[in-house]
């Protein structure tokens, strides 16, 4: 692994700052934390935060608005939301580079933030007239009734978002709900919140109406939970541990809520896989955002006949990736996001080597690349007993397991209260896809890594087990932001009788009725 340092001082201009930090929903006096760089650990902004009051606040300027975005309908709000996409694309640099200044991915890796926003944008604005239109539906009997379903918007969404992906996930979901016609309160991770009010500058200069995206920043205590709390939807991506909190208050509140949670995620290479291209999926989709991203792979799983050639060709190709912070492309790996998450990978690491696992590449902090920079880490021989077999590390580290079959395959796969993602690399895509129905997971992708399921916008996004309950892209991902209301029609005649020979003669009628729909072949 070469390491490149990169001299250049990673600063914001002041007056850049300010610009931004004024959309967030704060007090005057409300007390401002620095943000820390992780490409080079120091001080990059100081960020208002809100308060519990604030979020009371957001949530009523939302519903002010809400009535003035809903009664533009579905398609002067798609033309708000492609001029967005158009401005995005034109402005991508300066994204990119508040993405990375907060996250300390590589260039790479921030845009694929960039072209998910964009993709999602593009998608739902050329869909979601034709989602939200009316449908006609088969009322109590055919000719005398009938019947219309109808999507209506939920009211104010609260979204609120981790660190790992601020953009992609804050945006994304906000352009589906608005479309959807709610308007929307978001949360941020506080310390990666600058490529998010940057997103909601470029919205307000394509045209969305004033009080209709709200930004709030704070701690999930109290901001994240006074948005769970106010919201009438919500939908929360992060940890399983605080899914499980924000569902109780859902259900407290009789709400809805979507939850995108964490994951073990695991990739097989079968034995008549092209190893080449297996080793370029398998370190895509280990080492992406420095393994600090919900659907990467966490474990490895490796058909016997292949497993040693494979591991040859894959860690000379770790040995081969290039580490560094910078803000220009050709990194193949940046930085974790700051000192917690460090101590987090470090402690699984050590845990791991102290009860016997073999540390096949990498396994050690390179604070001469990046202040958090931790090497791509391939580790064999993991026991239940160690941390790294279970829990989601989140981090760019990997363990490696060997099977004898598909089945075996199959239930080490599935061997996991995580149900989120899982990949199949096979030279026989028909086998492939005879296996992904027998795996527990939201999403499967088939000879590529994870960025194949993410970038299919038009394919629901689900998740299973500690992994959540969320749906995400597809038509679902913006129907989830709509209530339903069925609206049924008495064309002629009454559904009823009085006294005992009128009861009698509608049952027998309706019956007569029920049988003739049923030879008709009606549904």
């Amino acid at each position: 692994m070469r390491a490149t340092v990169t001299e250049k001082e990673f600063v914001l201009p002041s007056a850049r700052v300010a610009a931004l930090t004024a959309l967030v929903v704060s007090a005057s006096d409300a007390p401002r934390r620095t943000v820390v760089s992780p490409l080079s650990g120091r001080p990059l902004a100081q960020i208002p935060h809100s308060s519990r009051a604030d979020v009371s606040g957001a949530v009523l300027a939302a519903r002010s608005a809400a009535r003035q975005w809903r009664e533009l309908g579905p398609r002067r709000r798609a033309a708000i939301i492609l001029g967005f996409h158009d401005r995005l694309l034109a402005g991508r640099d300066e994204v990119l580079d508040l993405i990375q200044l907060e996250t300390g991915k590589t260039r790479a890796d921030a845009f694929e933030e960039v072209a998910e926003v964009a993709n999602v944008a593009r998608y739902y604005a050329r869909t979601a007239a034709d989602l939200l239109a009316p449908r006609r539906r088969r009322g109590v009997l055919p000719m005398l009734a009938s019947a219309t379903q109808t999507r209506l918007p939920r009211g104010v969404v609260g979204i609120v978002t981790p660190w790992n992906c601020p953009f992609a996930l804050s945006l994304g979901d906000s352009i589906a709900a608005l479309l959807a016609g709610n308007v929307v309160v978001v949360r941020p991770d506080p310390r990666t919140s600058l490529c998010v009010l940057w997103g909601l500058r470029q919205l307000v200069a394509a045209g969305l109406p004033s009080g209709v995206l709200q930004v709030v920043v704070g701690d999930g205590d109290p901001v994240g939970e006074a948005v769970v709390r106010c919201a009438d939807y919500v939908s929360y991506t992060g940890s399983t541990r605080t899914g499980r909190l924000v569902a109780a208050i859902a259900a407290e509140r009789l709400i809805g809520c979507s939850l995108e949670l964490g994951g073990k995620n695991a990739l097989y290479v079968r034995p008549d896989a092209p190893l080449a291209r297996a080793v370029d999926i398998a370190r895509r989709s280990v080492f992406t955002i420095a393994g600090q991203y919900c659907v990467h792979t966490e474990r490895l799983v490796l058909h016997r006949d292949i497993a040693e050639e494979f591991l040859r060709l894959f860690l000379a190709a770790i040995a081969g990736m290039r580490l560094g912070v910078g803000l220009e492309y050709g990194y193949d790996m940046g930085s974790l996001l700051g000192p917690d998450q460090l101590r987090r990978v470090s402690e699984h690491v050590e845990d791991a080597r102290r009860r016997g696992a073999t540390v096949l590449a990498g396994g050690r902090h390179r604070p001469d690349i990046g202040p958090w920079v931790y090497e791509p880490t391939v580790l064999e021989g993991i026991s239940a007993a160690m941390e790294v077999r279970d829990a989601e590390t989140f981090g760019p580290v990997v363990s490696v397991y060997r099977v004898e079959s598909d089945d075996a395959a199959v239930r080490l796969i599935n061997d996991t209260d995580y149900g989120l993602h899982a990949t199949i690399v096979s030279g026989d895509r028909t086998a492939a896809r005879a296996l992904a129905p027998q795996l527990r997971t939201g999403t499967v992708s088939i000879n590529e890594s994870s960025a194949s399921s993410w970038g299919a916008v038009g394919a629901t996004m689900g998740a299973r087990g500690d992994s959540g309950t969320g749906n995400r892209h597809g038509p679902d991902g913006l129907l989830a932001y709509t209530v339903v209301q069925s609206v049924a029609e008495q064309r002629v005649g009454t559904l009823g009788a009085q006294g005992a020979q009128g009861q009698r003669r509608f049952a027998d009628w309706f019956s007569r009725s029920l049988m003739a729909a049923r030879r008709s072949g009606l549904p």
